[in-house]
């Protein structure tokens, strides 16, 4: 009788399954990565920059030459109201593209290999909202332009511009969280922006943006009042009508850095949940 010795099997080596721990220098990194992927995007279709160059010409030549003479007795007159609330709603609406386009590529399956990628779980996200940022700054830019041509002389200076134009930015790009939350949530991207729409139109327009809320019965001035869309605006006009930086900055800075404390982590969850 003959033993045949056979070699011990070597065990086989397992895949390493265990998440790996991002450090926060990594998740700017993987942002900004992902951020220069979102300006990519639109060098290559600039048909993406239409609303952001289009809308704010529209909007304030219609509003200030239908409206100016009827609420304020001329343009001119007009000017410091309108375009600082023209300002706030152009970027605002602006920044429902960011659902719209979330959902389209999580449609494509592009976010799924994303989810695949050692990267930190928060940076696809916001990453694609910071390219955003751009486009905001694009619909400001062209705000101011066009109110400079048509007479608009802010008293807050250079300092005061600017510092509007960077509080809207930032508002904005917290605001960008809801509606990236609407697009991991819902199935199509024509939902987000209808839903959007629907939610973001009364605001703007049930504010102070292009009418003094003395103007309007008193129930209404109540909602007018607490609505943050009259507080931004209000702030954008303290800052480039006047060089003040007032109690409605701070709000609008708070109001910012709630939602993105809130909404970011949330949108993340239901975006690794849904992928």
């Amino acid at each position: 009788m003959t033993t045949t010795l056979t070699k011990p099997r070597s065990p086989i080596a397992q895949p390493d399954t265990a998440p790996r721990r991002i450090s926060l220098q990594q998740s700017f990194a993987n942002t900004f990565t992902m951020a220069y992927r979102g300006i990519l995007k639109i060098k290559h279709n600039p048909e993406q920059l239409f609303d952001v160059v289009i809308q704010p010409i529209i909007f304030t030549l219609m509003f200030t030459y239908i409206f100016g003479g009827a609420i304020a007795g001329d343009v001119t007159a007009y000017l410091p109201t309108i375009i600082p609330g023209i300002l706030v709603q152009t970027v605002i609406t602006g920044s429902i593209v960011t659902g719209t386009q979330l959902r389209e590529d999580m449609d494509k399956g592009v976010f799924d290999r994303f989810k695949s990628l050692p990267i930190a779980r928060i940076a696809p996200l916001s990453g694609a909202l910071l390219a955003d940022v751009v486009r905001y700054g694009i619909a400001t830019t062209i705000t101011f332009i066009v109110g400079f041509a048509m007479g608009y002389r802010p008293a807050g200076g250079v300092v005061g511009i600017l510092s509007a134009a960077i509080l809207v930015m930032v508002c904005a790009f917290s605001i960008s969280w809801i509606f990236a939350l609407m697009g991991v949530l819902m199935n199509k991207a024509s939902t987000v922006q209808g839903v959007s729409m629907l939610v973001l139109f009364p605001l703007t327009f049930l504010s102070n943006a292009f009418v003094d809320p003395a103007t309007m019965p008193s129930w209404l001035q109540k909602f007018v009042n607490v609505n943050p869309v009259s507080h931004l605006v209000t702030a954008v006009r303290e800052l480039a009508n006047d060089g003040h930086f007032g109690i409605h900055v701070v709000w609008s800075l708070v109001g910012a850095a709630v939602i993105v404390a809130v909404m970011a982590p949330l949108t993340v969850r239901m975006y690794m949940r849904k992928t």
